[in-house]
């Protein structure tokens, strides 16, 4: 059984950031690809980036050069650094990790970008 995590999330002004983390912990034995998901209110959840255990990344366009996604495979953690934020940001973020054969959710932080 794997567990995730998340924190960071909360209120922030427009051109803010805020740092967002995903903790795993339980049964790990290796842990391929992280990422940040997130869903708006009366939308679908779309991702934000990836990253794979190797360090390659995938951005979501609305977020390239605002957006940084990172990993401490030490700590089994991921990061996702948002700077830049926009209110269209503002949505309930989602961190999962695919550890073969199955992709573990956490259960959501709240970030909210409004003045």
């Amino acid at each position: 059984q794997v567990q995730l995590v998340e924190s960071g999330g909360g209120l922030v002004q427009p051109g803010g950031s805020l740092r967002l983390s995903c903790a795993a912990s339980g049964s790990i034995f290796s842990i391929n690809a992280m990422g940040w998901y997130r869903q708006a209110p009366g939308k679908q959840r779309e991702l934000v980036a990836t990253i794979t255990s190797g360090g390659s990344t995938i951005y979501t366009d609305s977020v390239k050069g605002r957006f940084t996604i990172s990993r401490d495979n030490a700590k089994n953690t991921a990061y996702l650094q948002m700077n830049s934020l926009k209110p269209e940001d503002t949505a309930v973020y989602y961190c999962n990790a695919y550890i073969p054969p199955t992709i573990t959710w956490g259960q959501g932080t709240q970030v909210t970008v409004s003045s």
